[in-house]
This record gives C-alpha cells, sequence and structure tokens, in this order.
C-alpha cells in the first residue's frame, strides 16, 4: 500500500526533484503556499524562497539538474530543498501536504 502524504511525518529538512522547470515552480508557489507573502533571492546556483507562512516560514532552495530523456521524451529536472523554521510536525505537514496537491500534475 502507497503511503499518502497525508500519512508521512515530515522532517524539519527534506530535499526532493520535481518534474517541473525554473519557471512553472515560480507560477505555481504562490498557489502552493495559498498566496503568502514570499522573499525571493536570486543566487548564481539556483533561486532562495523563504515564505512566510502563518506558523513560521520555509526556506525553499531551487536548482535545475540535467533533464531526464525516456525514449524520445525530455523532462526537466528541478533540485529542491525545503527547511521549516518555528513549525511543528503537524505544521510542516499540512504545509507540505498542501503544496504536494497543489503542484500535482494528472496525466491522461
Amino acid at each position: 500500500m502507497q503511503e499518502k502524504s497525508e500519512d508521512r511525518i515530515v522532517p524539519v529538512e527534506l530535499v526532493r526533484e520535481m518534474g517541473c522547470t525554473e519557471a512553472d515552480f515560480q507560477r505555481w508557489l504562490p498557489g502552493a503556499t495559498k498566496q503568502a507573502p514570499i522573499d525571493t533571492v536570486r543566487q548564481d546556483d539556483g533561486d532562495l524562497y523563504i515564505v512566510h507562512a502563518d506558523a513560521g516560514a520555509v526556506e525553499i532552495m531551487t536548482s535545475r539538474r540535467a533533464p531526464r530523456r525516456i525514449a524520445g521524451i525530455t523532462l526537466p529536472v528541478l533540485h529542491v530543498r525545503f527547511r521549516f523554521i518555528g513549525m511543528d510536525a503537524l505544521q510542516r505537514q499540512t504545509f507540505l501536504t498542501y503544496f504536494d496537491h497543489y503542484t500535482r500534475r494528472g496525466g491522461g
């Protein structure tokens, strides 16, 4: 049985890869954070977004990776690191569950 995002314990820091471009991520971020205030710091090796959530803050660092090639398809890869500041386990889980649902893309 596959674990649902609502059932997992979200650590203070986590790293993942997302199948999107930096432009996609920037477009999704306001909605994925429920329109929370966001400070953006542009860096040579990626971007840092500081999301000011009700309960604390979330630092999200992004950097582009080499695209994945599967047969004739090329998929973008974005390395994303989340760091939760001043948020307890339930607040982290609530934030990430909403973020994941918002950024999920359906197929078919």
